[in-house]
Protein backbone atom coordinates (compact mmCIF):
# COMPACT_ATOMS: atom_id res chain seq x y z
CA UNK A 1 0.00 0.00 0.00
CA UNK A 2 1.24 3.46 0.03
CA UNK A 3 3.79 6.27 0.65
CA UNK A 4 4.23 8.35 -1.19
CA UNK A 5 10.95 16.45 -17.13
CA UNK A 6 8.29 17.23 -19.30
CA UNK A 7 6.70 19.93 -21.37
CA UNK A 8 4.80 22.96 -20.14
CA UNK A 9 1.58 23.70 -22.03
CA UNK A 10 0.42 27.23 -22.64
CA UNK A 11 -2.42 27.40 -20.16
CA UNK A 12 -4.12 29.94 -17.97
CA UNK A 13 -3.77 30.00 -14.20
CA UNK A 14 -6.49 27.77 -12.71
CA UNK A 15 -9.27 29.27 -10.66
CA UNK A 16 -9.77 28.15 -7.09
CA UNK A 17 -12.13 25.17 -6.75
CA UNK A 18 -15.59 26.09 -5.63
CA UNK A 19 -16.39 25.52 -1.96
CA UNK A 20 -18.96 22.91 -1.15
CA UNK A 21 -22.48 24.01 -0.41
CA UNK A 22 -25.87 24.45 -2.01
CA UNK A 23 -26.30 24.34 -5.80
CA UNK A 24 -25.87 27.66 -7.57
CA UNK A 25 -27.13 27.82 -11.15
CA UNK A 26 -25.95 30.42 -13.60
CA UNK A 27 -28.40 32.42 -15.65
CA UNK A 28 -27.70 30.49 -18.85
CA UNK A 29 -28.38 27.19 -17.08
CA UNK A 30 -24.85 25.88 -17.61
CA UNK A 31 -23.51 23.56 -14.92
CA UNK A 32 -21.74 26.05 -12.70
CA UNK A 33 -22.54 25.00 -9.20
CA UNK A 34 -21.17 23.43 -6.08
CA UNK A 35 -21.97 20.01 -4.74
CA UNK A 36 -25.07 19.56 -2.63
CA UNK A 37 -24.75 15.79 -2.11
CA UNK A 38 -23.82 16.05 1.56
CA UNK A 39 -20.44 17.36 0.42
CA UNK A 40 -20.01 19.25 3.66
CA UNK A 41 -20.06 15.90 5.46
CA UNK A 42 -16.81 14.71 3.86
CA UNK A 43 -14.05 14.52 6.44
CA UNK A 44 -11.12 13.68 4.19
CA UNK A 45 -12.09 15.05 0.76
CA UNK A 46 -13.31 18.24 -0.81
CA UNK A 47 -15.75 17.82 -3.67
CA UNK A 48 -16.93 20.47 -6.13
CA UNK A 49 -18.72 20.65 -9.46
CA UNK A 50 -18.13 23.57 -11.83
CA UNK A 51 -18.90 23.71 -15.57
CA UNK A 52 -19.61 19.96 -15.71
CA UNK A 53 -16.21 19.16 -14.12
CA UNK A 54 -16.23 17.42 -10.73
CA UNK A 55 -13.09 17.88 -8.64
CA UNK A 56 -12.31 15.30 -5.95
CA UNK A 57 -9.45 16.46 -3.74
CA UNK A 58 -7.72 14.37 -1.07
CA UNK A 59 -7.80 16.69 1.92
CA UNK A 60 -5.63 15.56 4.83
CA UNK A 61 -2.65 17.82 4.15
CA UNK A 62 -1.53 17.78 7.79
CA UNK A 63 -1.27 13.97 7.50
CA UNK A 64 0.38 13.99 4.04
CA UNK A 65 -3.02 12.92 2.63
CA UNK A 66 -2.50 9.49 4.17
CA UNK A 67 -5.41 7.24 3.27
CA UNK A 68 -7.23 6.37 6.50
CA UNK A 69 -10.35 4.20 6.59
CA UNK A 70 -12.66 7.21 6.33
CA UNK A 71 -10.88 8.38 3.17
CA UNK A 72 -11.14 4.96 1.55
CA UNK A 73 -14.88 4.93 2.10
CA UNK A 74 -15.33 8.56 1.05
CA UNK A 75 -13.49 7.96 -2.23
CA UNK A 76 -16.12 5.36 -3.10
CA UNK A 77 -18.91 7.68 -1.97
CA UNK A 78 -17.57 10.56 -4.04
CA UNK A 79 -17.17 8.61 -7.26
CA UNK A 80 -20.55 6.99 -6.81
CA UNK A 81 -21.90 10.54 -6.63
CA UNK A 82 -20.01 11.57 -9.78
CA UNK A 83 -21.43 8.56 -11.61
CA UNK A 84 -25.00 9.33 -10.51
CA UNK A 85 -24.92 13.09 -11.16
CA UNK A 86 -25.86 13.93 -14.77
CA UNK A 87 -24.26 17.39 -14.62
CA UNK A 88 -20.87 15.83 -13.83
CA UNK A 89 -19.41 14.82 -17.18
CA UNK A 90 -15.77 14.34 -16.16
CA UNK A 91 -13.84 14.19 -12.86
CA UNK A 92 -10.42 15.37 -11.70
CA UNK A 93 -8.68 13.65 -8.79
CA UNK A 94 -5.98 15.66 -7.00
CA UNK A 95 -4.39 16.21 -3.61
CA UNK A 96 -4.34 19.16 -1.22
CA UNK A 97 -1.06 20.39 0.25
CA UNK A 98 2.52 19.52 -0.60
CA UNK A 99 1.90 16.10 -2.10
CA UNK A 100 -0.70 13.86 -3.70
CA UNK A 101 -0.71 11.10 -1.06
CA UNK A 102 1.72 9.26 1.20
CA UNK A 103 -0.39 6.13 0.82
CA UNK A 104 -2.24 4.06 3.37
CA UNK A 105 -2.40 5.43 6.89
CA UNK A 106 -0.18 3.14 8.97
CA UNK A 107 -2.34 3.78 12.05
CA UNK A 108 -5.23 2.28 10.13
CA UNK A 109 -3.17 -0.85 9.44
CA UNK A 110 -2.09 -1.16 13.05
CA UNK A 111 -5.70 -0.91 14.22
CA UNK A 112 -6.95 -3.56 11.80
CA UNK A 113 -6.36 -6.42 14.24
CA UNK A 114 -9.20 -5.37 16.51
CA UNK A 115 -11.51 -4.99 13.53
CA UNK A 116 -11.01 -8.54 12.27
CA UNK A 117 -10.50 -10.40 15.54
CA UNK A 118 -12.49 -13.58 16.16
CA UNK A 119 -11.89 -16.47 18.55
CA UNK A 120 -11.94 -18.72 15.47
CA UNK A 121 -8.72 -18.35 13.45
CA UNK A 122 -10.45 -19.16 10.17
CA UNK A 123 -13.07 -16.48 10.77
CA UNK A 124 -10.37 -13.94 11.62
CA UNK A 125 -8.72 -14.68 8.25
CA UNK A 126 -12.08 -14.52 6.51
CA UNK A 127 -12.69 -11.10 8.09
CA UNK A 128 -9.32 -9.88 6.86
CA UNK A 129 -10.11 -11.08 3.36
CA UNK A 130 -13.38 -9.14 3.45
CA UNK A 131 -11.54 -5.99 4.55
CA UNK A 132 -9.09 -6.33 1.64
CA UNK A 133 -11.89 -6.94 -0.84
CA UNK A 134 -13.71 -3.86 0.43
CA UNK A 135 -10.61 -1.68 0.06
CA UNK A 136 -10.19 -3.01 -3.47
CA UNK A 137 -13.78 -2.08 -4.20
CA UNK A 138 -13.31 1.51 -3.01
CA UNK A 139 -10.65 2.08 -5.67
CA UNK A 140 -12.53 0.14 -8.34
CA UNK A 141 -15.23 2.79 -7.89
CA UNK A 142 -13.12 5.02 -10.19
CA UNK A 143 -13.43 2.41 -12.93
CA UNK A 144 -17.12 1.81 -12.24
CA UNK A 145 -17.76 5.54 -12.53
CA UNK A 146 -19.02 6.00 -16.09
CA UNK A 147 -17.38 9.42 -16.37
CA UNK A 148 -13.66 9.81 -17.24
CA UNK A 149 -11.39 10.34 -14.21
CA UNK A 150 -8.21 12.38 -14.69
CA UNK A 151 -5.57 12.08 -11.94
CA UNK A 152 -3.44 15.21 -11.38
CA UNK A 153 -0.41 14.23 -9.29
CA UNK A 154 2.11 16.51 -7.60
CA UNK A 155 4.77 15.68 -5.03
CA UNK A 156 4.85 12.17 -3.60
CA UNK A 157 2.50 9.42 -4.77
CA UNK A 158 3.43 6.31 -2.85
CA UNK A 159 2.05 2.83 -2.14
CA UNK A 160 -1.73 3.06 -2.01
CA UNK A 161 -1.48 6.22 -4.11
CA UNK A 162 -0.21 4.08 -7.00
CA UNK A 163 -3.17 1.73 -6.52
CA UNK A 164 -5.45 4.76 -6.66
CA UNK A 165 -4.07 6.46 -9.78
CA UNK A 166 -3.93 3.18 -11.70
CA UNK A 167 -7.75 3.19 -11.55
CA UNK A 168 -7.99 6.60 -13.25
CA UNK A 169 -8.60 6.89 -16.98
CA UNK A 170 -5.56 9.11 -17.46
CA UNK A 171 -2.74 10.35 -15.26
CA UNK A 172 -0.82 13.65 -15.43
CA UNK A 173 1.84 14.97 -13.07
CA UNK A 174 3.92 17.99 -12.13
CA UNK A 175 7.68 17.84 -12.59
CA UNK A 176 8.17 17.41 -8.82
CA UNK A 177 6.20 14.14 -8.71
CA UNK A 178 7.87 11.12 -7.12
CA UNK A 179 6.37 7.62 -7.26
CA UNK A 180 7.06 4.38 -5.40
CA UNK A 181 5.39 1.00 -4.91
CA UNK A 182 6.33 1.03 -1.24
CA UNK A 183 4.57 -2.10 0.02
CA UNK A 184 7.66 -4.26 -0.46
CA UNK A 185 9.49 -2.11 2.12
CA UNK A 186 6.82 -2.53 4.80
CA UNK A 187 6.71 -6.31 4.45
CA UNK A 188 3.56 -6.84 2.43
CA UNK A 189 2.37 -7.75 -1.05
CA UNK A 190 0.44 -4.88 -2.64
CA UNK A 191 -3.15 -6.09 -2.63
CA UNK A 192 -5.58 -3.40 -3.80
CA UNK A 193 -4.83 -3.11 -7.51
CA UNK A 194 -1.29 -2.02 -8.43
CA UNK A 195 -0.04 -5.52 -9.30
CA UNK A 196 -3.11 -6.15 -11.45
CA UNK A 197 -3.43 -2.80 -13.24
CA UNK A 198 0.09 -1.38 -13.48
CA UNK A 199 1.47 -4.11 -15.81
CA UNK A 200 -1.21 -3.20 -18.34
CA UNK A 201 -0.13 0.45 -18.18
CA UNK A 202 3.67 0.22 -18.18
CA UNK A 203 4.38 -3.39 -19.21
CA UNK A 204 5.00 -6.44 -17.08
CA UNK A 205 8.79 -6.16 -16.90
CA UNK A 206 8.78 -2.58 -15.59
CA UNK A 207 5.93 -3.32 -13.17
CA UNK A 208 7.91 -6.24 -11.76
CA UNK A 209 11.03 -4.09 -11.33
CA UNK A 210 9.17 -1.36 -9.49
CA UNK A 211 7.22 -3.79 -7.28
CA UNK A 212 10.25 -5.97 -6.42
CA UNK A 213 12.53 -3.04 -5.55
CA UNK A 214 10.15 -0.36 -4.24
CA UNK A 215 12.54 2.18 -5.79
CA UNK A 216 11.48 5.75 -6.36
CA UNK A 217 11.00 7.07 -9.88
CA UNK A 218 10.41 10.64 -10.99
CA UNK A 219 8.06 12.42 -13.36
CA UNK A 220 10.35 12.06 -16.38
CA UNK A 221 10.59 8.29 -15.92
CA UNK A 222 6.84 8.04 -15.30
CA UNK A 223 6.30 9.76 -18.65
CA UNK A 224 8.83 7.55 -20.39
CA UNK A 225 7.15 4.38 -19.15
CA UNK A 226 3.72 5.83 -20.04
CA UNK A 227 2.35 5.78 -16.51
CA UNK A 228 1.46 9.44 -17.08
CA UNK A 229 0.35 11.08 -20.32
CA UNK A 230 2.18 14.36 -19.74
CA UNK A 231 4.37 16.25 -17.28
CA UNK A 232 3.80 19.89 -16.38
CA UNK A 233 6.35 22.37 -15.09
CA UNK A 234 4.53 23.20 -11.86
CA UNK A 235 1.51 22.27 -9.80
CA UNK A 236 -0.30 25.36 -11.09
CA UNK A 237 0.41 24.43 -14.71
CA UNK A 238 -0.70 20.86 -13.94
CA UNK A 239 -4.04 21.98 -12.52
CA UNK A 240 -4.68 24.36 -15.39
CA UNK A 241 -3.65 21.87 -18.07
CA UNK A 242 -5.72 19.01 -16.66
CA UNK A 243 -8.72 21.31 -16.23
CA UNK A 244 -8.35 22.44 -19.85
CA UNK A 245 -8.39 18.82 -20.99
CA UNK A 246 -11.37 18.04 -18.76
CA UNK A 247 -13.22 21.03 -20.19
CA UNK A 248 -12.62 19.70 -23.69
CA UNK A 249 -14.04 16.29 -22.73
CA UNK A 250 -17.04 18.00 -21.12
CA UNK A 251 -18.02 19.53 -24.49
CA UNK A 252 -18.44 16.09 -26.06
CA UNK A 253 -21.57 13.97 -26.00
CA UNK A 254 -21.83 12.58 -22.44
CA UNK A 255 -23.59 9.50 -23.80
CA UNK A 256 -20.76 8.79 -26.22
CA UNK A 257 -18.01 9.51 -23.66
CA UNK A 258 -19.61 7.02 -21.29
CA UNK A 259 -19.72 4.48 -24.12
CA UNK A 260 -16.06 5.02 -24.98
CA UNK A 261 -15.02 4.44 -21.34
CA UNK A 262 -17.13 1.31 -21.15
CA UNK A 263 -15.61 -0.10 -24.35
CA UNK A 264 -11.95 0.64 -23.53
CA UNK A 265 -12.24 -0.73 -19.99
CA UNK A 266 -13.97 -3.85 -21.28
CA UNK A 267 -11.38 -4.34 -24.04
CA UNK A 268 -8.55 -4.24 -21.48
CA UNK A 269 -9.81 -7.43 -19.83
CA UNK A 270 -11.24 -9.28 -22.86
CA UNK A 271 -10.20 -10.49 -26.30
CA UNK A 272 -10.48 -8.30 -29.39
CA UNK A 273 -13.29 -10.54 -30.64
CA UNK A 274 -15.22 -10.10 -27.39
CA UNK A 275 -14.70 -6.35 -27.51
CA UNK A 276 -15.94 -6.07 -31.09
CA UNK A 277 -19.00 -8.13 -30.27
CA UNK A 278 -19.77 -5.95 -27.23
CA UNK A 279 -19.44 -2.65 -29.09
CA UNK A 280 -21.71 -3.94 -31.86
CA UNK A 281 -24.36 -4.75 -29.27
CA UNK A 282 -23.76 -1.43 -27.49
CA UNK A 283 -24.20 0.65 -30.64
CA UNK A 284 -27.21 -1.35 -31.71
CA UNK A 285 -28.79 0.08 -28.56
CA UNK A 286 -27.11 3.50 -28.26
CA UNK A 287 -26.14 4.73 -31.72
CA UNK A 288 -29.44 6.24 -32.84
CA UNK A 289 -29.52 8.97 -30.20
CA UNK A 290 -30.41 12.64 -30.01
CA UNK A 291 -26.68 13.24 -29.57
CA UNK A 292 -25.93 11.77 -32.98
CA UNK A 293 -28.49 14.05 -34.59
CA UNK A 294 -27.25 17.10 -32.69
CA UNK A 295 -23.62 16.42 -33.63
CA UNK A 296 -24.53 16.12 -37.30
CA UNK A 297 -26.69 19.26 -37.26
CA UNK A 298 -24.00 21.24 -35.44
CA UNK A 299 -21.39 20.11 -37.93
CA UNK A 300 -23.52 21.15 -40.88
CA UNK A 301 -24.41 24.46 -39.21
CA UNK A 302 -20.78 25.16 -38.28
CA UNK A 303 -21.68 25.66 -34.63
CA UNK A 304 -20.77 24.05 -31.32
CA UNK A 305 -23.11 21.18 -30.41
CA UNK A 306 -25.20 21.33 -27.24
CA UNK A 307 -25.73 17.98 -25.59
CA UNK A 308 -28.10 16.93 -22.83
CA UNK A 309 -26.37 15.72 -19.66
Amino acid sequence: MALASGKTPSVKKPSQPAPTGEPQHSADNTSKRTVSNSASSYETLTVSLVDHIATIRLNRPDKANAMNLVMWHEIRQAFKWVDATPEARVAILEGEGKLFTSGIDLQMMMGMGDQIQNDCEARTRENLRQVILDLQDTLTSLERCRKPVLAAIHGACVGGGIDLICCADMRYCASDAIFSIKEIDIGMTADVGTLQRLPKLVGEGMARELAYTGRKFDAAEALQMKLVNDVFESREALQAGVRELAASIATKSPLVVRGVKEMITYARDHSVADGLNYVATWNAAMLLSNDLQEAMMANMGKRAPKFKD
